[in-house]
C-alpha cells in the first residue's frame, strides 16, 4: 500500500520541481530514482516525502473558486 502513495506523491511534486530548494530538490530526485527502480522507501523517508508533499503541494478547496461560477446578483446594477 505504501508504494502506491509513494507513487503518488512523487506524480503530484515532479509539477513543482522548478520551486524546490536545492536541498528539496536532490532529496527529491533520490526518492525518484528509488521509485523508478520499484524500491519502498523506508519509513523516515517516506516521512520526509511526505513533508515535502505538505511543504509545496497546496490543495485548493472548492470554496476558493465558488466566486467564479456565481451569476451575478441584482445588488450590482444598482
Amino acid at each position: 500500500m505504501q508504494i502506491t502513495e509513494q507513487k503518488r506523491l512523487i506524480e503530484e511534486l515532479k509539477y513543482y520541481k522548478n520551486k524546490m530548494t536545492r536541498e528539496d530538490k536532490y532529496n527529491f530526485e533520490m526518492y525518484e530514482k528509488r521509485t523508478k527502480d520499484d524500491e519502498d522507501l523506508d519509513r523516515i523517508s517516506f516521512q520526509k516525502l511526505k513533508e515535502l508533499h505538505a511543504k509545496y503541494v497546496v490543495k485548493k478547496s472548492k470554496s476558493d473558486f465558488e466566486h467564479l461560477f456565481k451569476k451575478k446578483s441584482d445588488n450590482s446594477e444598482q
